[in-house]
């Protein structure tokens, strides 16, 4: 099981905790980073001194550094031989809690988890931020902006007149599409029903021969106007 997380404190051997007692403090039955199975345990139940220990093999807690009343710290380790040691974890009291001391493994570990943790929250804020359009692309949204916005005066946008390529454009847009698909409805004055194309009546169109006779016609009245002179000046009385 993973003890990094817990911690464990008997406040009734807070007062008296010292160089001596310390260990007996960590060998309590009740505290989850003891092991049962250890060689002080063995010298503990033989009442030997902690010198033995040096003496035995197998796993063995010594007291590595103290700085009384407040900080304590026991070290776990293997013992293979009376000169060769290998640690195997450290454990520190803090005013009579136990903690566990992490690895450098845990410790890279949690560094990397808690950086990454970081970055992707920084890129999720980033992104709820981004804003895309068609038209206009990728820019920016930013809230402290939304609220500038609604505090300044609104200024009328002037509209931009439409450019000769833009007219001649959209007009022949709207011929194309009137030769396709021809009106059926045609309202003659405002205000009135729309009437359909077919029940509009046309004037009928005169006929070839009138339309000679009328320009014969016309032919000779101007003729006749111009073989007669201009009219005779009158002598004014004076």
């Amino acid at each position: 099981d993973n003890l990094l997380g817990i911690s464990w404190v008997d406040s009734s051997w807070i007062p008296i905790l010292n160089n001596g007692s310390v260990l007996d403090y960590f060998s309590e039955r009740s505290n989850p980073f003891y092991d049962r199975t250890c060689n002080n345990e063995v010298v503990k139940m033989q009442r030997m001194t902690l010198d033995h220990l040096n003496q035995m093999v197998g796993v063995e807690y010594i007291l590595l550094h103290a700085q009384e009343p407040i900080l304590f710290i026991i070290r776990k380790q293997q013992r293979q031989s009376p000169t060769q040691v290998m640690p195997l974890a450290d454990y520190y009291i803090i005013a009579g809690v136990i903690y566990q001391a992490p690895d450098l493994g845990s410790v890279i570990n949690s560094r990397v988890l808690t950086a990454v943790h970081g970055i992707q929250s920084a890129f999720e804020e980033a992104m709820s931020y981004c804003r895309y359009h068609p038209s206009k692309g990728y820019w920016w949204h930013f809230k402290d902006q939304e609220e500038r916005e609604k505090t300044k005066p609104k200024a009328k946008k002037k509209e931009e007149p439409s450019s000769i390529f833009q007219r001649q454009r959209v007009d022949a847009l709207l011929l194309d599409l009137r030769q396709k698909f021809p009106p059926r409805f045609v309202q003659q004055k405002p205000g009135e029903k729309p009437i359909p194309v077919d029940q509009i009546k046309k004037e009928p169109e005169p006929a070839p021969e009138a339309v000679k006779t009328e320009e014969k016609e016309t032919v000779k009245n101007a003729q006749s106007a111009g073989a007669k002179g201009p009219p005779e000046k009158r002598m004014r009385l004076q």
